[in-house]
């Protein structure tokens, strides 16, 4: 467990619950996780803290408290980032919980989301699309598709921001970038699905409550 005077040292940048893992987004988390993977239909707790190195310690605090599985763990010096997942939302709910406890945090004390940008790209060049696909882990860009590319800060409020974009429309996630700095997601589709997850997204972010 974590010693008291290590406590305050440890900020709660991101924690989200996501109720449950649209089919994509489960794919995207396995196409780039380390760990064990998950699938559609299992709720996940992504948690992201600064510095980053505690997150080794919340790992186990996690896995110690129920039965929940781990996705993805990223260790940065800056920041930490972790995602655990389970068929059971009781599960997964309670690791994240423990987490809280350990570092004697509230949900409250998480930061709230900020966007920086929130771009529509409409009718996007076959070049452009290629650019973008060079380096993407998820769907593909066509022609003619428009763009939905988002950043967000802290990070980890990028896959709840792509899971719940799916919800919303029929729309393709094309990338996911949730640990850094700033968190991203690129969304492609056609007009309507995308501007329709792209006012549903910014709408969820603007509810999450935080410091």
């Amino acid at each position: 467990m974590i010693m008291d005077n290590t406590k305050d040292h440890i900020d709660l940048r991101t924690y989200v619950f996501l109720d449950s893992l649209q089919l994509q987004m489960a794919s995207y988390l396995s196409t780039v996780s380390k760990g064990y993977l998950p699938v559609g239909g299992q709720t996940c707790c992504i948690v992201e803290i600064a510095p980053g190195i505690e997150i080794n310690t919340l790992t186990d605090v996690a896995l110690k408290a129920t039965n929940v599985t781990p996705g993805m763990q990223i260790v940065e010096r800056a920041f930490g980032m972790l995602e655990v997942h389970s068929d059971n939302q009781g599960d997964t709910r309670m690791a994240g919980e423990a987490i809280l406890k350990s570092i004697g945090k509230t949900e409250n004390d998480r930061l709230k989301p900020r966007i920086l940008t929130s771009q529509l790209i409409k009718n996007v060049e076959d070049h452009h699309a290629q650019l973008i696909n060079r380096t993407r882990w998820g769907m593909m860009l066509l022609r003619g598709d428009t763009l939905f590319v988002l950043e967000v800060e802290p990070a980890g409020y990028a896959y709840y921001a792509a899971n719940e974009a799916e919800k919303s429309a029929n729309i393709n996630i094309i990338d996911v970038r949730g640990f850094g700095k700033f968190g991203r997601i690129y969304i492609g589709g056609n007009e309507a699905d995308v501007l329709e997850c792209k006012m549903t997204v910014e709408k969820r972010l603007a509810e999450i409550s935080g410091k």
